[in-house]
């Protein structure tokens, strides 16, 4: 670490001299601009304009398809190359795409918001993504996926109760529609751990909510997984093992659902309000939530299927809990009157 004076230049002007170490290292010569970018916490950052203009150039992405063997490994990197925020990349084949590998990437395509198909040919297919991150607040996203989340696992209890096919069926489907707000999140989160100004637009006023956010996108989105878990095992419960189950057992699972659902719905609330103390109860409940669990379980043993119903609801609780505590640490970043520095007043 280097210490520099601040030195007056004129009447209005200050300047401090930069390390040659460092000018030389980033190529810098008299008379380049270098940009100067206020951080939160009072520092100052100094980037060389040029690499400002490098960010301004679209970089094309090559993904080999000779290369992708495995099932859906093209799917995967395609979802990769889009969550790191590139816009534009392109499959590529020595020969000729396979008819496989063509299928993989129209279906992936229509799963991933703005990712589109801009050039097809034998060998080479070009995608281009259309997002504008700042046009998105992470905190609406957060909300949408969780408004996502609570419907399937509504519907999913709901599709068992009534043996309805269809209904879960619909759940089913959902999913893609919550897989496509995770990568949009995913990718905004990753553009703005890189630029400060994407990170401002969507609305991070701190570096720490990047990783926050992150999490719970994650729970969210497992949530909206386990809910698809139910709906399908709702389909075979309506052919398999309804008679051996009675209705009280069915009550018991389907209180089990609210409490998980309310556990994680009360949590995301709390990440914005920063309600400790409802958050904590968040937490309490979730040990209540496992206590039945495991009463159920010991009861159902003549039913597979509901058991693993209730291990889904439960890890849905779980991940709710998760959320709960991102919460608490979120509002302890903040002075209040349960917790604040000491000899200060919130």
């Amino acid at each position: 670490m280097e210490s520099r004076k601040i030195q007056r230049v004129g009447y209005s002007t200050f300047s401090v001299s930069l390390p040659k170490d460092w000018v030389e290292n980033k190529g810098l010569k008299q008379g380049d601009l270098i940009v100067l970018l206020p951080e939160k916490d009072g520092s100052l950052k100094l980037i060389p304009s040029s690499m400002i203009e490098r960010k301004t150039q679209i970089e094309e992405y090559e993904i080999n398809s000779d290369l992708c063997n495995e099932p859906r490994m093209l799917e995967r990197l395609i979802v990769g190359n889009y969550t790191l925020g590139r816009d534009a990349f392109r499959i590529v084949s020595s020969a000729r795409i396979s008819s496989m590998h063509v299928d993989e990437v129209r279906q992936i395509t229509r799963r991933l918001m703005g990712l589109g198909i801009v050039q097809e040919t034998p060998p080479r297919i070009d995608l281009q993504c259309s997002i504008d991150p700042t046009k998105f607040k992470i905190d609406m996203l957060m909300r949408r996926l969780s408004v996502i989340a609570s419907t399937m696992n509504t519907e999913a209890i709901q599709a068992l109760t009534e043996s309805n096919q269809e209904l879960a069926e619909d759940t089913i489907r959902r999913e893609d529609e919550a897989d496509m707000m995770y990568w949009l999140a995913i990718r905004l989160l990753l553009s703005a751990q890189r630029d400060r100004v994407i990170a401002d637009k969507i609305g991070l006023e701190e570096p720490s909510q990047i990783l926050y956010y992150t999490l719970i996108t994650r729970y969210l989105e497992m949530i909206a997984d386990y809910a698809e878990n139910i709906a399908r095992r709702a389909i075979e419960f309506k052919t398999h093992g309804k008679e051996r189950v009675s209705k009280h057992a069915m009550r018991r699972v389907i209180n089990l659902s609210e409490l998980a659902q309310n556990v994680f719905l009360k949590a995301m609330d709390c990440v914005f309000t920063g309600n400790i103390e409802i958050a904590n109860n968040v937490l309490e409940i979730s040990k209540v939530i496992r206590n039945e669990h495991e009463r159920l379980m010991k009861e159902l043993p003549e039913s597979p299927i509901l058991r693993t119903v209730v291990l889904d609801l439960t890890r849905i609780a779980d991940n709710g809990a998760g959320i709960a505590v991102i919460a608490i640490n979120r509002a302890l970043e903040k002075p209040s009157k349960i917790c604040s520095v000491s000899g200060s007043e919130a």
